[in-house]
């Protein structure tokens, strides 16, 4: 598991062996931040990440320069690992919270210029995640909702549904406020 660009590019963190990661492959990430860096200034969002997992998509945010971060995993090995993490690069203003996705969406007051979600594929609730998202009102204005699905999932269809790009087995659709 490598950072990519920005402050921590090139630093390589060992991908834990603990489930039930599924890190986000470089190339996906990469493609995606290219496509993230067209439309945003990371020194200005509020970013969220749901299901932090190892905190990857997290550190490229911190990297490039985010330094308003909250990262929400329920699993208690990926939370220490995330915390380890933070302090071993020394990142300012990523906070990480230990919680269930759905309750945290839930009883979030706050609203993010970015969020993305990296669920386990195999989620049974994996199609309800835009619902709850756009459904507690999350997206600040012109803001995004990336989630990261596989060819199993369509959201075509979904009223906030704005484009997705395909890697491989890795797909990134992303929703707006309409």
């Amino acid at each position: 598991m490598r950072i990519i660009a920005g402050k921590y590019g090139g630093i390589n963190l060992k991908t834990p062996t603990f489930s039930p990661t599924r890190p986000t492959t470089n190339i996906a990430k990469e493609a995606l931040f290219s496509r993230i860096d067209n439309y945003f200034n990371f020194d200005n969002i509020r970013f969220l990440d749901l299901f932090g997992g190892t905190g990857q998509i997290s550190y490229e945010f911190a990297s490039r320069g985010c330094t308003d971060i909250t990262t929400v995993e329920k699993f208690g090995a990926c939370v220490n690992f995330m915390h380890k993490t933070i302090e071993r690069l020394q990142i300012e203003g990523m906070k990480v919270t230990q919680m269930d996705v759905f309750k945290f969406m839930k009883s979030c007051n706050q609203q993010y210029d970015i969020i993305f979600a990296g669920p386990p594929y195999p989620l049974p609730t994996l199609d309800t995640i835009p619902d709850v998202v756009f459904e507690n009102n999350l997206v600040e204005g012109k803001g995004w909702f990336i989630l990261e699905h596989n060819p199993q999932h369509n959201f075509k269809d979904h009223k906030n549904f704005w484009r997705s790009k395909n890697y491989g087995q890795t797909i990134f659709s992303i929703f707006v406020n309409v």
